[in-house]
C-alpha cells in the first residue's frame, strides 16, 4: 500500500511540478503571456489542428478498405506476415520513420527522379505538411486496419453462415453486416488517430519545414531552444494541454483504447466466396498498403547500409550517445515498471479491503492515474520542468534526471496494461493463502507472485526500454552537448546535412527498438499461454 501512495505521489509530483513551474512563469510575466495571443499563435493552433485533421482522414479512409479486403481473403499467402509488418510502425521511433521517409520521397531520395519527371521539373522534395502527412500515414494506416480488422472479427459466425445461405453477394454483405461493424469502431479508431497526431512533436520537426509548418509542441521547443521567450512558451503550452485533454475527454466518451494494441488477433474464417472483380479490387488495396508501409522501411535499411557503418561505430560521440541511451533507457523501464507494480498492488489491496462498498478516491486514483499523463505530452512536461528549473539549477546538467523520470511516466499506461492482467489473477489465485500464512509484501512478492508476474514485468520493461530509446521529446529540450541520446545525435547530424550519418544512425536505432518490442511481444503471448 505505501509503495502505490509513492508512486501516486511521484507521477502527482512530475506532472503537478510541470503545472506548476507554467503557472510560476505566467505569473511572473502575465503581459507577455497575453501578449502572446498574436497572429502567430493562432496560425500554429490552426496548423495543428489541420494536419491533424488531414493526417486522420488519410490514415482512417484507407484503413477501412484494406481492412476490408484483408478480412474477405483470410488465408492468402504472406497474410500473416503481412500483419505482423503492421506492427513494425509501432516499434519504430518516429524520428527513424521519418528519416525512411526522406530517404523514399526526399530532395535526393530513391522516387526524386521518377516524382520530378512527373512533375516536368526538378523534385523540390517532401519537407513541409505533405511530408508530414506521409509520415502520419505510415505510422497511423497499419494501426488503424488492425482496429478495423478486429472489429470485423467480432462480426458473428451465424451471421456469415445465414449470409452464405441466402447467396448474399459483396455489396448487401458490406452494407448489412460488415460496415454496422466498422461504423460501431470508426469514431473510436479516428479519435485515436487524430490524438496521435495532434500530439505528434518529432514528425513536425524533422520533416516541418519552416513557420509555415509548425504545430504547438514544435513551437514550445523553438520558444525555449532558439528564442528563449518563456511568455510564448507558457502560452503555446496552456493551449496545447487544452487541445490534448479535450481530445482525451472525446476518446474516453467514444471508448477508444488510447494505449493501441498491437497484438490483435483475427480469426481466419472465410466468410462468402469472392468474385473475380472483386478479387482484383481487394489484391489491389492490400498491395498499396503493403507497399506504402515497407517502402520507408526499406529506405531506412538500404540507407543505413549505405552509411559509412565502422566509421560511426568507431567514433567516441556516437559510442557515448549509445551509452546514454541504454543507460537511461535502462532506468526509465526499471522505474516505470516498479511504479507500475506498485500502483497495481496497491489498487488491488484496497478493492479488496473494500469489500463491495463505494470506491474511495485513492482506489480511484491508483486505477486512472497513470493514465492521467495520456493528457500531458513529454514535451509539455518538459517545458514547465525547464521553466521551474532554470532559475534554480542548470537545467542541461540534470538531463539524465528529467529524461529518465518524464520516460517512466510515460510509458506507465504500457506497463501496466501488461502487467495487470496478470497480477490480478495471481491474487486470486493465492490471496487467502498468503493471509493464512501470514505472507506479505516483499516476501509475497518474491515467493509467491514473482513466477507469474515474471514475463509480464519483463514485456512492461521491453516495451518501456524502446519507448524510452527512441524518444526526443525531452531530450531535446534538455540534452546538450555534454548529454546526448541516439535520437539527439541522429537529429543534430541531420541538422548538419550529414545525411550519410544519420541513416547509420536511424538503422542502429531502429533495429535496437525493434527487438525490445519483438522480445515484449513474445514474452507477453508467453504469459498468456
Amino acid at each position: 500500500m505505501t509503495a502505490g501512495i509513492v508512486a501516486l505521489a511521484a507521477v502527482a509530483v512530475l506532472i503537478g511540478g510541470a503545472f506548476a513551474g507554467l503557472i510560476l512563469e505566467g505569473a511572473r510575466d502575465p503581459s507577455g503571456a497575453a501578449g502572446a495571443f498574436d497572429s502567430y499563435l493562432l496560425r500554429v493552433a490552426r496548423f495543428t489542428l489541420w494536419q491533424a485533421l488531414l493526417s486522420t482522414l488519410l490514415s482512417v479512409a484507407p484503413a477501412l478498405l484494406v481492412a476490408r479486403a484483408l478480412s474477405r481473403h483470410p488465408k492468402f499467402p504472406g497474410r500473416r506476415l503481412m500483419l505482423q509488418l503492421f506492427t513494425v510502425p509501432l516499434a519504430l521511433p518516429a524520428i527513424v520513420a521519418a528519416l525512411g521517409v526522406l530517404a523514399l520521397y526526399g530532395h535526393a531520395g530513391y522516387f526524386a527522379g521518377v516524382l520530378g519527371g512527373l512533375g516536368g521539373q526538378e523534385w523540390p522534395g517532401i519537407y513541409g505538411l505533405s511530408g508530414i502527412l506521409v509520415a502520419h500515414v505510415f505510422f497511423n494506416l497499419p494501426l488503424a486496419t488492425r482496429l478495423f480488422l478486429e472489429a470485423l472479427g467480432t462480426v458473428p459466425a451465424d451471421q456469415w453462415r445465414l449470409a452464405s445461405q441466402l447467396g448474399m453477394g459483396a455489396w448487401p454483405a458490406l452494407r448489412l453486416i460488415e460496415w454496422p461493424a466498422l461504423r460501431a469502431a470508426l469514431p473510436g479508431v479516428a479519435g485515436l488517430v487524430f490524438m496521435l497526431c495532434i500530439t505528434s512533436f518529432t514528425i513536425v520537426l524533422t520533416l516541418g519545414g519552416g513557420p509555415a509548418a509548425t504545430t504547438l509542441e514544435v513551437a514550445i521547443y523553438q520558444a525555449l531552444r532558439f528564442d528563449f521567450d518563456p511568455a510564448r512558451a507558457v502560452t503555446l503550452t496552456f493551449l496545447q494541454i487544452v487541445l490534448t485533454f479535450v481530445v482525451v475527454a472525446m476518446l474516453t466518451r467514444l471508448g477508444a483504447n488510447t494505449v493501441g494494441d498491437a497484438n490483435l488477433p483475427v480469426a481466419p474464417r472465410r466468410y462468402l466466396a469472392t468474385g473475380k472483380a472483386e478479387t482484383l479490387l481487394n489484391a489491389g488495396l492490400i498491395a498499396f498498403a503493403l507497399l506504402f508501409v515497407a517502402g520507408p522501411m526499406a529506405a531506412t535499411v538500404l540507407a543505413g547500409l549505405g552509411a559509412d557503418l565502422g566509421r560511426l561505430a568507431g567514433e567516441d560521440a556516437v559510442r557515448r550517445a549509445t551509452l546514454t541511451s541504454a543507460g537511461l533507457s535502462f532506468f526509465s523501464a526499471l522505474l516505470s515498471v516498479t511504479l507500475s507494480l506498485s500502483l497495481i498492488a496497491a489498487r488491488r489491496a484496497l478493492a479488496l479491503r473494500r469489500a463491495g462498498s463505494a470506491t474511495s478516491l485513492l482506489e480511484h486514483a491508483a486505477d486512472t492515474g497513470a493514465g492521467f499523463v495520456l493528457v500531458v505530452p513529454p514535451i509539455v512536461v518538459g517545458a514547465g520542468w525547464f521553466l521551474a528549473l532554470r532559475n534554480i539549477t542548470d537545467v542541461f546538467a540534470i538531463a539524465p534526471v528529467m529524461v529518465v523520470a518524464v520516460n517512466a511516466v510515460m510509458a506507465m499506461p504500457f506497463a501496466i496494461r501488461a502487467v495487470r492482467p496478470a497480477y490480478d489473477a495471481a491474487s486470486e489465485r493465492h490471496e487467502r493463502l498468503c493471509l493464512a500464512l501470514g505472507i506479505s509484501g516483499w516476501n509475497r512478492l518474491r515467493l509467491v507472485d514473482w513466477p507469474s508476474l515474471r514475463r509480464p514485468l519483463a514485456t512492461g520493461f521491453a516495451f518501456a526500454m524502446a519507448l524510452s530509446l527512441g524518444d526526443l521529446g525531452v531530450i531535446a529540450l534538455f540534452g546538450s552537448d555534454s548529454v546526448q541520446t541516439l535520437p539527439y545525435l541522429l537529429l543534430a547530424r541531420m541538422g548538419s546535412y550529414r545525411t550519410a550519418d544519420a541513416a547509420g544512425l536511424a538503422l542502429l536505432l531502429g533495429l535496437v527498438c525493434l527487438m525490445l518490442v519483438i522480445a515484449a511481444d513474445w514474452l507477453g503471448r508467453e504469459a498468456k499461454a
